[in-house]
């Protein structure tokens, strides 16, 4: 018995030679299978089967002979076979259906995924702006703990005050004593002129 090789594509070598049909005209041919249940299966296809069922009970519905007995059986058959034939595509409606939904559903949820990116940035965005408003206002707090600091070192305001009272008194004396020894210097000024005059006619009147 002779078997018949199959030539195995080897790595790296172009597959698309080995097929019959380019991926435009695959999609067309599943397309068409699926409009018109044209399968690759064992058997006939349905289609093909439902099309000999209707023409063999046609046939035998316009023949004169007395065959209303061959009649209903070939017209049971075929309804069998309408019905083995709905089937399927009843079967496929529901996951026609099924997938639109689906889609749809997708779709919603795409949105609503957009809108919460949308509001995530908006989120974002009003976040950094808190965080350097927040900043600002930690400066400012840092800055007026440094200058409370700088006030609670400094001496309490009644000694600050009795210092200043103090101050202000010894200033005064010191005015005083200022006043006190500009005055005594006059005196003294006035005193040694008064001498120089005197010594002076003294010793005009003496020869």
């Amino acid at each position: 018995m002779l078997t018949k090789g199959r030539r195995v594509a080897g790595r790296g070598e172009d597959m698309s030679a080995h097929y019959a049909f380019g991926p435009h005209e695959d999609d067309a041919i599943i397309k068409h299978r699926l409009l018109t249940r044209i399968t690759t299966t064992r058997g006939e296809p349905p289609l093909k089967k439902l099309q000999k069922k209707f023409m063999s009970f046609a046939t035998e519905v316009e023949k004169d002979a007395d065959n209303t007995s061959d009649c209903e059986r070939l017209y049971k058959a075929f309804l069998q076979e309408i019905n083995t034939f709905e089937l399927p595509l009843l079967k496929s409606k529901a996951v026609v259906d099924a997938n639109l939904r689906e889609k749809e559903s997708f779709n919603e949820l795409q949105v609503e995924i957009q809108r919460q990116i949308l509001q995530a940035q908006t989120d974002i965005e009003d976040l950094k702006k808190q965080l350097e408003q927040s900043k600002i206002e930690r400066q400012h707090k840092e800055e007026c703990e440094a200058i409370r600091k700088l006030i609670s070192s400094q001496p309490p305001r009644s000694e600050t005050e009795k210092l200043i009272a103090n101050l202000e008194k010894e200033i005064a004396n010191l005015e005083a004593e200022s006043a006190a020894c500009t005055r005594t210097l006059e005196l003294r000024k006035k005193q040694f002129a008064l001498l120089l005059h005197v010594v002076s006619r003294s010793g005009t009147v003496a020869p």
